[in-house]
């Protein structure tokens, strides 16, 4: 198949993981969630919002600038910029809170462990690598 033939495909695997993403960010950091004290009513928590702003904006700004020849180089830098924060930051919360508690290897590998979101994010950086090199092809 040629470059031009496989984007779609990446481009359809680029909005499947980013939409991953965001499901899980917002499944994990609900920024809007019911109060405990008073049954009934919701409770906006804004550190969380964060959370759900990078997979939102690699869902919908990233796919949008690699739809175009023009705007695919932004695509891929902001889809880099946007795994490497998250990486970064899921990294530093996953140590932050199994090293304090002393967790077992399991925990670090498996259970507990945002390696697989971390593995997610990188999947996607590598899709949308793929996807820049078939508009740089231009076939």
């Amino acid at each position: 198949m040629s470059a031009k033939e496989d984007r779609p495909l990446l481009l359809g695997a680029l909005v499947l993981m980013a939409l991953a993403a965001l499901m899980l960010h917002l499944r994990i950091h609900p920024f809007l969630a019911p109060d405990k004290v008073h049954p009934g009513e919701v409770i906006f928590r804004g550190a969380y919002v964060t959370a759900s702003l990078f997979p939102l904006m690699d869902l919908i700004l990233v796919t949008t600038l690699f739809c175009a020849r023009r705007t695919a180089v932004y695509g891929y830098l902001l889809n880099g910029l946007i795994v490497i924060y998250g990486t970064v930051l899921m990294s530093h919360f996953m140590i932050a809170k199994l090293g304090a508690a002393g967790a077992p290897l399991m925990d670090w590998l498996l259970w507990k462990s945002t390696l697989p979101d971390i593995a997610l994010a990188w999947a996607d950086f590598l899709v949308g690598a793929l996807l820049y090199r078939s508009w740089v092809r231009g076939d």
